[in-house]
């Protein structure tokens, strides 16, 4: 089977471009818990679970691509990073996990591309993980699930938010720490 060259860019980018319909819908909903709610939270879902998909086409098939390794993160930053400010505007998540998040992603963003012609910083492992406790906590979040199981929802969702922000704090760590370590060696 020929897969396109192209073809896991591709579906990062369109992960890229249900972001903003994804926020649209959540603030749109204005926190009524309604269907714009319910389908918000299910495009969420789906654009952050092809983030395994659009890797693991490019791994099976050989087609691994310096743009794709810089896309990529940029996707999960886009979209991750639009859940929270969503969640934050909605008046359920605090405004500081927002700005701690978005520092963090943000900054490691502007990094990569300041040293892009130098080298393409690819997700980490700490990253990866930080990704999927971080879509596991906006899930929650995002789908109100109390309209259905009850209040007690809200413990479960802020474990695992707490869980998600410490990984971004210790993954960004981790990033700096494993640069610098990059850079004394190129220097010796």
């Amino acid at each position: 089977m020929t897969v396109p060259r192209q073809l896991p860019n591709a579906i990062t980018i369109v992960r890229i471009l249900c972001a903003p319909v994804f926020l649209w819908m959540l603030i749109a909903d204005a926190g009524t818990d309604g269907p714009l709610r319910w389908w918000a939270a299910a495009l969420f879902v789906v654009a952050i679970a092809t983030d395994g998909i659009d890797g693991w086409i490019a791994r099976k098939y050989d087609i691994v691509s310096d743009l794709g390794k810089l896309l990529d993160p940029i996707a999960d930053k886009v979209l991750t990073g639009l859940a929270f400010v969503g969640l934050s505007i909605l008046g359920e998540l605090p405004w500081w996990i927002t700005i701690v998040v978005l520092i963090r992603e943000i900054g490691i963003t502007v990094y990569r591309f300041m040293v892009v012609s130098d080298h393409v910083l690819a997700a980490a492992w700490m990253g990866k993980l930080k990704t999927v406790a971080q879509a596991v906590a906006l899930s929650l979040a995002l789908f109100p699930l109390w309209t259905i199981v009850g209040e007690w929802i809200w413990w479960v969702n802020g474990v695992t938010m707490a869980i998600a922000v410490i990984l971004t704090i210790a993954s960004g760590i981790d990033y700096v720490i494993t640069e610098m370590r990059a850079a004394r060696r190129k220097r010796a």
